[in-house]
């Protein structure tokens, strides 16, 4: 094809595919992305009620606001994604985007169009956000670069995960010398105040356990003591 050799992934959609395929092939990939997650939340966390939680929250969105959904799942749950070929993903989306067989191995057996298919499917997964530090104290930043949670902590126990309808909870993090709650909103919200000398992350609810001095304190991901 003409101009094959200068293809870019911004000039893509105009100089190799018609943008319906990328459309629709797009929409094919976050059903299967959409489909591991159901598979990882059955597998792992075998709970049917995760499972339809995370389904019901994502069922009406359009499909970029799915993509972005399950990116923060991901991002949030990597084992999520631990073991996934994403080879595999995009065979099965091109497979129920072509009419014919042999159709679909012009697709799969075009190698630059698999590439270009393969780069985009990463950008729009594989979204990690990152701890950093700055002077001696931890932040953290999105994949994009926003800074999350300014740097004013000795430490960030955990990153901040999403159950599974898809509600933020807290992060732990430490400032002198204890440890409370803080919201990932760029403001650095305080949601558990810094009073307590360990806090660890349960599997269930209430998603924190704390201690202080000997007394062991369930807290929630509004940083309220439950009994």
């Amino acid at each position: 094809m003409e101009n094959a050799g200068k293809i870019t992934q911004e000039n893509f959609d105009d100089v190799y595919v018609d943008k319906i395929e990328v459309k629709e092939i797009d929409k094919f990939v976050c059903a299967e992305m959409g489909r591991q997650i159901h598979r990882y939340i059955k597998g792992m966390r075998g709970s049917k009620t995760m499972m339809e939680n995370f389904e019901k929250a994502i069922s009406n969105f359009t499909v970029e606001e799915k993509e972005i959904a399950i990116a923060n799942y991901i991002d949030l749950n990597r084992k999520a994604i631990s073991g996934l070929d994403f080879k595999v993903v995009l065979a099965r989306a091109v497979a129920n985007y072509c009419d014919t067989f042999d159709y679909m191995l012009t697709i799969i057996n075009d190698k630059k169009r698999m590439s270009f298919y393969l780069d985009r499917i990463r950008s729009k997964y594989i979204r990690f956000h990152v701890v950093f530090e700055e002077h001696g104290k931890f932040g953290i930043k999105d994949y994009d670069g926003r800074i999350r949670v300014r740097p004013e902590y000795d430490f960030l126990r955990t990153c901040y995960i999403y159950v599974d309808d898809l509600v933020v909870i807290p992060i732990i993090a430490g400032k002198d010398g204890k440890l409370g709650l803080i919201l990932p909103d760029e403001n650095n919200t305080v949601v558990a105040d810094f009073i307590y000398d360990d806090i660890s992350l349960r599997d269930e609810y209430p998603y924190f356990e704390a201690k202080r001095g000997r007394r062991k304190i369930l807290l929630n991901e509004k940083g309220e003591e439950c009994s």
